[in-house]
C-alpha cells in the first residue's frame, strides 16, 4: 500500500520527544515544511515537491536577556488558521511564535518560573490552532493558554486560561477550523490520560471530561467528533466526543505510543511507537448506529528506532513522513 521514497537529512538527530514532527503543505508553492525538534534547536526543512530543492534553517530556543538559550524546546507544531499559518515553539522558558517559514518570531511569552527551583519541572507542550482565531498551548501545570491571533500583525494576545486539568498537558487536537459548526472543537490530554473537551468561542466552554486510568495519553487526535487518543500502554481508544462512551479500543503497538495522525479527507489514522512500528488504519462512521470502526491496512517497521514523530504530508493519507530518536534524516512513505 506505501513504499518508501528518498529520505530527507536534517542537521541534526530527532529528540525522543512525542509528536516530534511537525509537517505542512504549501500547495501554491509547491513546498513542504517539515520540523524536528533537537534539543534547544528547531530543525526546518523545505523541501520542493518534485523532491530536487531542499533548504534548511535553524531555530534556536529563545529566553529574555539572554544571548544564547540552553532551555530545552518541548515542541514546535505548525497551526493553520483561515488567515494565516504560524509556526508555534514551546520550550521550557516560554512560547515563541513564529511565520511558518521561520524567517521572523511575531510573539514571545514567558512562563511563570518559581523564583526558587521546585519538584515540578516547568514547560509548555501540547499546541493546536482552534477555530478562526485561537492558538492554545499547554502548559506543566495542566493549565491551558488561550492565545487570540489577528490576521496580520504581532498583536497577540493571551485572552483566557483554561485550568481543568491537574497533570502536565500532554497535547491536544481540534477540528472544525473556518465557518464549519462544531459542538465540540478541541481535545485536550494530560499526563494521567484525562482527555477534556471543549467547544471554543469568546469564552471557551468545557463540554466533558473523559478520565484516564493512570497512564500517559501521549497523543491525541479529534475526528468527525470522535477523539482518538494514543497511550503509554500501547493501546488507542475512541471515544464519542461530547458524552465520552467508548467507541472502540484498539491494542495497536506493543510499547509507548509517542504519534498519532489523521488525514480529514480519508479517514486514515497513523499511529506510531517506540516498538519501531508505524501502522496505517482506516476509521469508518457509521451514524445510523452512531458507532466507529476501525480497520488495519498497513505496517512499516523502522529497523531498530524508536520513533518519535509521524505525520502525514495531505490531508488524503497518500504520504506521510516519520522520525525517530537519533535519527539524522525524516523517513518518507508514499502510496503505492
Amino acid at each position: 500500500m506505501y513504499h518508501k521514497e528518498k529520505s530527507i537529512q536534517i542537521k541534526n538527530s530527532a529528540s525522543a520527544l512525542y509528536n516530534n514532527l511537525g509537517v505542512l503543505r504549501i500547495a501554491p508553492r509547491r513546498l513542504t515544511y517539515f520540523t524536528v525538534v533537537h534539543a534547544n534547536v528547531v530543525n526546518m526543512i523545505s523541501a520542493s515537491w518534485d523532491g530536487l530543492n531542499y533548504s534548511h534553517r535553524q531555530l534556536q530556543s529563545k529566553e529574555p536577556n539572554v544571548a544564547t538559550s540552553t532551555s530545552l524546546i518541548m515542541q514546535a507544531a505548525f497551526c493553520a488558521l483561515p488567515s494565516r499559518d504560524l509556526l508555534v515553539v514551546t520550550s521550557q522558558k516560554g512560547i515563541q511564535m513564529y511565520e511558518s517559514d521561520g524567517s521572523i518570531m511575531v510573539y514571545w511569552h514567558a512562563l511563570d518560573t518559581p523564583e526558587t527551583p521546585t519538584e515540578q519541572a516547568v514547560f509548555a507542550r501540547g499546541i493546536s490552532a482552534v477555530w478562526e482565531n485561537y492558538i492554545c498551548v499547554g502548559v506543566s501545570s495542566g493549565a491551558i493558554l488561550v492565545f487570540d491571533v489577528p490576521s496580520k500583525g504581532s498583536n497577540i494576545t493571551l485572552s483566557e486560561v483554561l485550568e481543568e486539568h491537574k497533570e502536565s498537558i500532554t497535547d491536544m487536537a481540534s477540528e472544525c477550523s473556518g465557518s464549519q459548526e462544531c459542538i465540540a472543537n478541541l481535545v485536550t490530554a494530560d499526563d494521567e490520560g484525562n482527555l477534556c473537551v471543549w467547544k471554543s468561542g469568546e469564552e471557551f466552554q468545557l463540554l466533558n471530561k473523559i478520565p484516564g486510568f493512570d497512564m500517559s495519553c501521549s497523543s491525541v487526535k479529534l475526528w468527525k467528533g470522535t477523539v482518538v487518543a494514543g497511550y503509554g500502554t500501547g493501546q488507542i481508544r475512541l471515544y464519542e466526543a461530547v458524552t465520552g462512551i467508548l467507541h472502540a479500543e484498539v491494542n495497536a503497538h506493543a510499547r509507548w505510543i509517542y504519534s498519532l495522525d489523521i488525514a480529514p479527507f480519508s479517514g486514515l489514522l497513523l499511529s506510531a511507537a517506540e516498538d519501531s512500528l508505524v501502522r496505517v488504519w482506516h476509521l469508518t462512521m457509521t451514524p445510523e448506529t452512531n458507532s466507529v470502526e476501525v480497520a488495519h491496512l498497513h505496517n512499516e517497521c523502522v529497523t531498530d528506532t524508536q520513533i518519535c514523530g509521524a505525520k502525514f504530508c495531505d490531508g488524503d493519507g497518500y504520504a506521510f513522513a516519520v522520525t525517530g530518536y537519533d535519527l539524522s534524516e525524516i523517513i518518507r512513505y508514499v502510496q503505492s
